[in-house]
């Protein structure tokens, strides 16, 4: 039988380093911007809106439901990247011969990741993937050539929400995972494991969902910015007209502006990131009046890149409140993680 780890995330705002930035592990930082001192790596951790007092039943009625299977459960609050880490050592293969750190394919251990946001989860994914990734320098011949990390151990996820309100689906809604605690263990001891596309960053995070960048006004109505946006190849904006908006996505929680259709039908499993910018143009009709319409430019594919030209381009990244004020790139890792479904 397996050895479960059911991983919530806390807070502890002075902890050093932190799960992030300024310690906001559950992603329930204050504010919107990243805190003092933060690196543009350590703001996608910090999260706006959550609270940090994460509720216990889901948490232990999940821990029944895997106890009454016959699996030895062990419940672990994590209150920086550290303790996040000392978890995680417990996926660990056998030692290399070249030295590396890498994940046992055959562990008998099972984690479960109780998440309040999507931010929780991106938290868990992002010590994952810097656990596990190899340097270039001693990159291994087992190494898939499309992947910079191999196939991180699945997760299993325990929404502690187990029912939103909002027009917004979180990760779990859209992959349609279980969000009963006993239906979640089932997946966990019986389930396989579904393996879905990660986007990294040249940031030092990751993408599960996606991505929305632009600013608004204080009544949220969108503000032009000017950035230039590349998908491989194909320009999207050269940086010298207004953009409105622009989607990154793995999958569909930002596929939409308000009535704006933005992304097409993002895929967390094809392989690809879609991304789109939303264009306001002006015309005249024939009465010389002017009417702007929104048009929106899509391209898919391998890597996507975005060059604000103004100051500080805010965005949201799997829920997470940022400031971008350089060059940004993601690139997909086909089928780099993984969660269990039943």
């Amino acid at each position: 039988m397996y050895d479960v780890v059911l991983l919530t995330l806390g807070s502890e705002r002075n902890a050093p380093g932190g799960c992030g930035s300024g310690g906001a592990c559950c992603g329930g930082a204050t504010g919107d911007s990243p805190a003092p001192g933060a690196t543009a790596a350590d703001a996608p951790e910090q999260a706006g809106g959550e609270r940090c007092e994460t509720p216990r039943v889901p948490v232990l009625a999940c821990a029944d439901a895997l106890t009454a299977r016959g699996a030895r459960v062990e419940t672990v609050t994590a209150r920086s990247d550290k303790e996040i880490d000392e978890v995680l050592a417990r996926l660990d293969g056998p030692p290399r011969p070249d030295g590396l750190t890498w994940p046992d394919p055959d562990s008998k251990t099972r984690l479960v990741v109780a998440t309040a946001s999507d931010a929780q989860l991106r938290a868990v994914l992002r010590r994952l993937v810097r656990r596990y990734a190899p340097p270039p320098s001693r990159r291994p011949d087992d190494l898939a050539g499309n992947r910079t990390v191999p196939d991180l151990p699945p997760v299993g996820v325990l929404p502690l929400d187990p029912a939103r309100s909002t027009a917004h689906r979180d990760l779990a809604a859209q992959l349609g995972l279980p969000r009963d605690p006993a239906a979640v263990a089932a997946a966990v001891l019986d389930g396989t494991a579904r393996r879905l596309d990660l986007l990294r960053n040249d940031g030092g995070s990751v993408t599960l969902d996606g991505a929305l960048l632009g600013a608004a006004d204080d009544q949220g109505r969108p503000l032009h910015w000017r950035g230039r946006v590349e998908v491989d190849d194909t320009v999207l904006s050269n940086g010298d007209e207004p953009l409105l908006a622009c989607a990154i996505g793995n999958a569909g929680g930002y596929a939409r502006l308000d009535d704006v259709a933005l992304l097409g039908a993002p895929d967390p499993t094809d392989g690809k990131v879609e991304v789109a910018v939303a264009v306001p143009v002006v015309t005249r009709s024939a009465l010389g009046r002017k009417r702007v319409r929104l048009e929106v430019r899509r391209a898919r594919g391998r890597a996507a890149s975005v060059l604000p030209r103004d100051e500080k381009l805010p965005y949201l990244d799997d829920g997470v409140a940022g400031e971008l004020s350089r060059k940004r790139s993601w690139w997909t890792e086909p089928g780099a993680w993984a969660v269990w479904v039943a």
